[in-house]
């Protein structure tokens, strides 16, 4: 069997017993000292020496911060799937995407009978585990709107709302050992969890079989499924004596063939030694990744599977299948793959893409930028991001995705250097920085990707304080449209890399970016709400107030329009960088007067809570359309036009984003971004259905504005490339497109002519 080349999930496999609970707990928390991923504990309600499992998975996960839990596999019978869904979903919500679903049809049907529950023969516990999934899995679908029904011969769920989604996507593991259950694994499931020592007949080569062999029949792609051990019996002696039982070394040998033979990403030991728990962790788990990032970098693996006849019926005749680099078989996404539908869209535009290729590397990036040239497509790079302006999807054509590129480095924290990659998120980058006492200001959301973000300009909570996101790039890793990586600073290239920052997305992928972090722990975060009936009074007062304000405040606001009878609200959000309460409170509370207050919050916080990344889905919902522009001042001209247009009903939200400060340190001619005088930025955005109106109504305000922000615009006009980069900077430009990409291979994200 193929290596299908999923990520390692290592973990452990521990007894719940309830007579000591306390030594249970530390056994799953010393699972997360041990870097170890995951823990897992058996669930079998009907024994009373047992905890309940999903209580204890529930403490586990509030006593833990980064491992993820997971029963192993949770007794079906005794817990009905629909509020089963709603447990996981809660759980998952809670832990921050921390919860897997491993589940059985359920043993000991005479226990499980004793309890309450319906004693099932096999073939009924087989279907009635089918019917289970597909209701878990409405459940959590809350992009439809219907009520979920379900009328099955063992489950009947007659009207019942959808929800709560949860925080990602959970994977849903059997325990399957015969032929039936193995089907319905490669059929339906995310994951195969069978215990090593009970795999008798079929085999392991063959059950792996039966479960590609279905997928295939499915229409399913193979490597979707990952597959996970249970593994028993184990332990460290100085002498080997059997199977995963002797020295660290002996276990890499022991694993590595169940990896690159069988195909299994995930053990689980089942020991509740707390020294053969921490060796497995801290010996034997990077040894076993290392040997196998070896092993698959050398070739020497195959990780691509053919796809099944329906899957290869809904590929697109815009490009040629065939040709794809072996070296991404196993990282490109089809249109008939499972995966499909969650790389597809934006999170607020709507794409079928022929290709998406998760690129890991920079040099997955070369091969996915030349076989994308060779086909003459649309090419669309995204960063995992929001993609507001719809620009890193297509139709028909090859996405480059690089959200897997998402590591984030603290290089040297006195001077605050990071190194971070293109895929990761700015809620992320928030997090992972915070030990180190430091943060980077990007924008508001924590979801946003930091390609798009760091190559186009970065107004966030700590703009008026800190300056923009890029500037504080200090060099970037970037592969060229002819395939070439580069590194790009203020000494190598340095006319690309004034380009770079601003125009990032015209010049090629940006694999890596490198950037100086500030001090800063604690931030005043206060949110006011508004009557914003008297909109242009509300605007002008307000903006009077950020101009006049500390440069330690930078200022949101968001105006939504009046439903339902109701009135136009406006939600101010106010950011004070630095953790002098008193300071703090002498800055914000003039902005309590800037109309009647319906409510109020102020909170110290650590700067990574405003900025919490929710782990949105991408389904192209929310906003279709919108306008960004620049004014110098919030004047009475410019926001009775603004009233206008959040009273006609044709927009969804006004949002204005506070500049100057720091912003207007740094001289214009220093990068591509060259807006340095101006103290707002404002986008209105609509739904596709009123995006001839919301134009009209933006036509009126259009003459006050003075620059563009490239990101928040979704129209492509070439004459806004002016209040982009208005003149030196756009000449200077279409030079750099010319010496770069004169065959105009990055055109999505606004193109720049080249100069001719």
């Amino acid at each position: 069997m193929p290596d299908y080349g999923h990520e390692l999930m290592l973990g452990t496999f521990i007894t719940p017993t309830v007579r000591n609970p306390a030594r249970v707990v530390e056994l799953a928390e010393l699972t997360e000292t041990a870097n170890l991923d995951i823990a897992t504990f058996q669930d079998h309600p009907y024994n009373a020496d047992f905890l309940d499992t999903y209580t204890l998975l529930t403490w586990v996960a509030a006593k833990t911060s980064k491992l993820r839990v997971s029963a192993n596999v949770t007794n079906l019978p005794l817990r009905p799937p629909a509020m089963l869904a709603r447990a996981a979903a809660s759980l998952d919500v809670l832990s921050g995407g921390r919860f897997e679903l491993g589940l059985g049809a359920g043993a000991f049907p005479k226990a499980v009978q004793g309890l309450g529950g319906r004693a099932l023969t096999a073939g009924q516990g087989v279907e009635a585990l089918e019917e289970a999934i597909n209701i878990i899995r409405g459940v959590w679908d809350t992009s439809k709107t219907d009520p979920l029904r379900h009328e099955g011969q063992h489950y009947s769920v007659p009207a019942m709302k959808r929800g709560p989604r949860p925080a990602h996507d959970i994977g849903v593991w059997l325990g399957a050992y015969k032929p039936r259950m193995l089907r319905l694994t490669g059929s339906t499931a995310d994951g195969w969890l069978p215990t090593l020592q009970y795999i008798q007949t079929p085999g392991l080569t063959e059950a792996n079989e039966i479960i590609d062999e279905a997928a295939q029949e499915a229409g399913r792609n193979p490597k979707e499924i990952r597959r996970l051990l249970n593994l028993f019996n184990v332990g460290f002696s100085a002498t080997q004596r059997g199977h995963l039982q002797g020295l660290p070394e002996q276990w890499v040998e022991d694993l590595l063939p169940l990896v690159l033979d069988h195909g299994f990403s995930a053990f689980l030991i089942g020991q509740d030694d707390p020294a053969v728990i921490r060796r497995f962790g801290e010996e034997v788990a990077p040894a076993l990744r290392e040997a196998v990032e070896r092993e698959r970098k050398t070739g020497a693996t195959t990780t691509s599977t053919p796809r099944s006849a329906i899957a290869l019926s809904k590929r697109q005749t815009t490009i040629d299948y065939n040709t794809v680099p072996e070296a991404l078989a196993a990282k490109a996404v089809e249109p008939g793959d499972r995966m499909y539908e969650r790389v597809r869209h934006t999170y607020s535009r709507t794409g079928s893409p022929a290709l998406v290729i998760q690129a890991e590397d920079s040099d997955d990036v070369v091969a996915a930028l030349a076989y994308a040239r060779s086909q003459n497509v649309d090419i669309s790079v995204r960063s995992g991001g929001h993609g507001l302006s719809g620009r890193s999807t297509n139709d028909g054509g090859i996405i480059i995705d690089l959200s897997r590129m998402n590591s984030i480095e603290v290089l040297d924290e006195a001077t605050g250097r990071i190194r971070i990659g293109p895929g990761a998120r700015w809620g992320h980058v928030a997090q992972a920085l915070a030990p180190h006492g430091l943060a980077m200001s990007s924008g508001d959301y924590g979801d946003v990707g930091v390609g798009g973000l760091a190559t186009a300009g970065g107004i966030g909570y700590l703009a008026r304080k800190y300056g923009l996101t890029i500037d504080h790039i200090t060099a970037v890793e970037i592969v060229v449209a002819d395939g070439r990586k580069l590194r790009v600073d203020s000494q190598n290239h340095p006319d690309l890399f004034w380009g770079l920052r601003g125009a990032g997305g015209n010049f090629g992928i940006v694999t890596a970016f490198e950037l100086e972090a500030y001090r800063l722990q604690d931030v005043a975060y206060a949110t006011i709400t508004v009557d914003a009936t008297d909109t242009a009074d509300v605007l002008v007062k307000w903006g009077g107030l950020v101009e006049a304000a500390p440069r330690e405040i930078s200022s949101f606001m968001s105006l939504f329009p009046a439903r339902r009878g109701g009135r136009v609200t406006a939600q101010i959000t106010l950011v004070y960088a630095g953790d002098d309460v008193e300071a703090a409170q002498d800055a914000l509370t003039p902005f309590l007067e800037v109309g009647p207050v319906i409510g109020q919050q102020a909170q110290l916080v650590p700067y990574h809570a405003t900025v919490a990344p929710p782990e949105n889905q991408h389904m192209g919902q929310g906003l279709e359309d919108s306008h960004s522009g620049m004014l110098d001042h919030i004047t009475t001209e410019a926001a009775e036009a603004i009233e206008g247009m959040i009273k006609s009903g044709d927009v969804m939200i006004v949002q204005f984003r506070s500049m100057g400060g720091a912003v207007h340190d740094t001289p214009r001619s220093h990068m591509a971004w060259s807006h340095r005088t101006q103290n707002f930025s404002v986008l209105a955005a609509s739904a596709q259905s009123q995006a001839t109106r919301l134009t009209a109504h933006w036509e009126k305000l259009y003459p006050l504005l003075n620059g563009m922000y490239l990101s928040f615009e979704t129209g492509t006009d070439p004459a806004r490339l002016l209040d982009a980069f208005p003149e030196p900077a756009l000449s200077r430009l279409r030079q750099l497109k010319a010496d770069w990409d004169p065959d105009e291979i990055f055109n999505r994200n606004f193109n720049i002519p080249p100069a001719r």
